[in-house]
């Protein structure tokens, strides 16, 4: 409520703004948020690109792409089974790093 009648003041009052917008700390305020959702812009882009580059999903894409696709329930299986190991190796292999890399943080 109060967020509101804030910002409706503020909007209603030009002068008020730039004078704000003067003012260092705002600006510095203004800085620090725009480096912020950079920060998480470039993070949000390096997961993605991991994800891309992570064994499960290349193997989906193999999997899919074959012209072989499986014709047989067991052919099936199997690559369901293959899927899931690698899953679970990938899962644990970053569990792994994560824990690694805590400990080092520790020291």
């Amino acid at each position: 409520m109060v967020v509101r009648y804030l910002l409706s003041f503020l909007l209603d009052k030009a002068r008020a703004v730039e004078r704000l917008s003067e003012s260092r700390a705002m600006r510095r305020a203004a800085q620090l948020t725009v480096r912020a959702a950079w920060k998480a812009q470039q993070s949000g882009r390096d997961a993605a690109a991991a994800a891309l580059r992570s064994n499960p999903v290349r193997q989906i894409r193999r999997e899919v792409s074959d012209a072989a696709w499986p014709r047989r329930v067991g052919d099936l299986g199997r690559a369901a089974g293959r899927l899931k190991d690698s899953v679970v190796k990938d899962v644990t292999d970053g569990v792994d790093a994560a824990s690694r890399q805590i400990k080092r943080k520790e020291r």
